[in-house]
This record gives structure tokens, sequence and C-alpha cells, in this order.
């Protein structure tokens, strides 16, 4: 019998809104949502040294196979499922279990994305961005015939009722109105990894207005934010508008 769960995988770029994104969807009567479920299984994979690797290693399962078969497709108790994931997470995977999710790719200008993330990861890579990997998953979703739908967090920011809005009806979703406000503070569903990345937006009680950096970009990262660009140009044509 076909699933009746609606899976919702969120394939995001770093500081791109993605928690916020989370809490919101955790706001819906009918969703239940999961944080990052293959992050112990990339820090495995790929070796990185994030902040708190050892408890996220501590906290999860390791073996994404193992994870995608229990988590992502596995029992949902609620008619949807959202799965906040970072799409730089996809290393030594089997791709096929994206065919029974619906996959949206969030982004974020890298000009604005990569000052935040040296906070946590002083010296960025591109694959830590996960701009070429999400450019990589919106061809491949589309030679499956399943497109991603694209969400840019500047236009998320200008106006979310209405990207929300949008995003719903690309989802086969009802637009709910408590998507978005949501409680100040930790949430239960938050991964371990919390205290070192969501400081600001465990300070939120919504979508906060946007507002450019106004700091100097950093010289050094001037070379990545080259790297960067025309990977975030082509998904910023495919993003839903505010």
């Amino acid at each position: 019998m076909p699933d009746a769960v609606r899976r919702v995988c969120l394939w995001s770029g770093p500081r791109n809104v993605s928690t916020a994104l989370m809490y919101s969807f955790a706001q819906r009567s009918d969703t239940h949502v999961v944080d990052e479920p293959l992050y112990a299984h990339y820090l495995r994979v790929s070796g990185a040294r994030h902040p708190g690797r050892g408890d996220v290693l501590a906290a999860q399962d390791a073996d994404g196979e193992r994870a995608v078969r229990g988590i992502v497709l596995g029992p949902c108790a609620r008619p949807a499922l959202f799965l906040k994931q970072m799409a730089h997470h996809l290393v030594a995977l089997d791709l096929q279990f994206m065919r029974e999710t619906a996959n949206v790719l969030l982004t974020r200008d890298p000009e604005q994305m990569l000052p935040s993330l040296i906070h946590q990861i002083p010296q960025p890579t591109l694959t830590d961005t996960g701009l070429a990997r999400q450019c990589a998953l919106l061809d491949m979703l589309e030679d499956w015939g399943r497109p991603a739908a694209v969400l840019d967090s500047r236009e998320l920011l200008l106006d979310p009722a209405s990207v929300l809005r949008q995003l719903c009806l690309r989802l086969n979703l009802d637009f709910q109105p408590s998507m978005l406000a949501w409680p100040r503070g930790p949430k239960p569903y938050d991964g371990v990894w919390a205290p070192h990345w969501y400081r600001n937006v465990h300070r939120s009680t919504g979508f906060q207005p946007y507002r450019p950096k106004q700091e100097s970009f950093p010289d050094f990262l001037r070379p990545l934010l080259a790297a960067c660009r025309p990977y975030y140009e082509r998904l910023l044509e495919r993003a839903v508008r505010a």
C-alpha cells in the first residue's frame, strides 16, 4: 500500500533560517518534526570537527542507512513528517529514498551566510555551504520527475505567510496560520547541538524581519564567495518569491 504519511525533507545549507522553518512546521496540528537525523552519520563519515561533535555522535545513530530506514522512512504517528536536514550531510548514502519524500531546498545569499558560518566553522569550504550539493540534488530530482521546491531565506523573511502558503501548496498541505509563531526558548525536538547553533532562534517567537548584514565582508572569504555565487544564483532562479 502507498505510504499515507507526507514526508517532507528540507535540504538546507547552514545559517539559513532552517531551524526557524522547523519550528514553523512544528506548530502545525498534523506534523511531527525531526532535527537533522543524519548529522551523526555525516560527522562519522566526513570526520568533520564541528562544535559538540562528541555529543552528536553519542546522541544519534551514526549509521545513515539505518537512520533513513528508521526515521526518514520509518513509522510516524501523524499525517505529515518534516525532517530538517543539511544538504552536505548526504555523504556515502543511497539517495533512492528521496523518491519517497517531498524535497525542499533552502538557500541563502552566501554574502550574508558566510560571515555567520565562520562563528562555528572558522575556515569553511564550499562543501560546508551545501550549495554545490543542493544544485546536484536539484538536477537529480528533476531527472526523476520529482522537482524540489526551492526557498530563499531572504524571500521567506520578506513575507513568511506568502512564501509558506506557496510552499504548502507545492507540498499538498493546507497552510495553517499557526506556522507563523512559536514559543520562545529551546524546544524538546532540538538536536543536542542546539547550544552551539540555535542561540539566536531561541530568542525568537516567529520569523524575524529581513535585515541584511551591515558589517564589511571578511576579505579571506572572498575566494569562497566567488565559488559559491554560481550555485546560489542557479538556486535563486527557482526560488519561491515573496
